[in-house]
């Protein structure tokens, strides 16, 4: 199977060549993939340790997603996270990434106001955090911002179809199926400069003519399979948040069941004074 990045290779004592790490993706691997038939992976990380987990399975981009709220903070929705707490978790995965593409959020009302405001948010996501590429969401509503944050060499990725941060707007999280809309709005994103952009709960067939109508990668996500990628949020694909099961989510693991069945086994053995044992003590 095809993969985005090759590996390098290097010379050995004797002269023969010998496969090492996988370069780095970039954002000219991206825009190439569909040429070169290859599918883009991506998954959401939030910190150091899932970031190198994810990073050395292979997977082609890492999104710093602001579903950190729901997931990590444990709020309803999105709408609370702030462009200092993207910073902060965005430092945390590129700690843990070594090949991956690592793009970050632009969280709620950091790049609605003005396209200045949007291209000093991504600066910071760039400077600070050491993101790869930023992320916004939003069509043609959007296309000022996008152009004022690639005008600067600032690769960026846009969100079309279910945007989260316009949950209170459309009265939930729901499909989306307006194709005159999603159409205009993929178009304007890919004219603004944008490298990839997301699908999101869009039906299949709709997708599949996004994808056609620009030349840019997309990204699914709800959109099945006829886009040039896919992302999950990591914590659903493990089986780590219940609080919400979209339809479009393959549970791969059910590590959560996993981790609450260890932590049973130890506070057991603790009370019962099997834990610590003898080689787990110092003489």
């Amino acid at each position: 199977m095809s993969t985005l990045s090759q590996p390098h290779l290097t010379m050995n004592g004797n002269g023969s060549n010998r496969s090492t790490e996988r370069r780095p993706v970039t954002v000219p691997d991206f825009l190439s993939a569909r040429a070169r038939g290859v599918k883009l992976t991506m998954l959401t990380a939030y910190d150091a340790t899932l970031a190198r987990l994810l990073d050395t399975a292979g997977v082609d981009g890492l999104l710093v997603g602001d579903s950190l709220g729901m997931v990590v903070q444990g709020q309803p929705d999105s709408l609370a996270v702030t462009l200092e707490e993207m910073i902060y978790h965005t430092r945390l995965v590129m700690r843990g990434c070594r090949r991956a593409l690592v793009v970050a959020d632009l969280p709620f009302m950091s790049y609605q106001i003005s396209p200045q405001q949007a291209l000093e948010s991504a600066g910071r996501l760039i400077k600070e955090g050491g993101a790869h590429a930023v992320k916004l969401e939003g069509g043609i509503r959007s296309a000022a911002a996008v152009e004022a944050i690639t005008r600067a060499d600032i690769p960026l990725m846009g969100h079309i179809g279910l945007t989260p941060q316009s949950v209170r707007r459309l009265g939930g999280f729901k499909v989306q199926r307006d194709a005159s809309r999603l159409l205009d709005d993929a178009r304007a994103i890919e004219a603004a400069g944008a490298f990839a952009l997301v699908i999101e709960c869009v039906p299949a067939d709709l997708a599949a003519r996004i994808t056609e109508a620009v030349q840019i990668p997309t990204i699914g996500i709800g959109a099945g399979p006829h886009c040039d990628g896919q992302i999950l949020v990591t914590h659903d694909l493990l089986g780590l948040f219940d609080n919400l099961r979209p339809r479009f989510v393959r549970r791969y693991a059910e590590l959560g069941q996993a981790i609450q069945q260890a932590i049973e086994d130890y506070c057991q053995e603790v009370r019962e004074g099997v834990f610590p044992g003898p080689e787990h003590s110092f003489r």
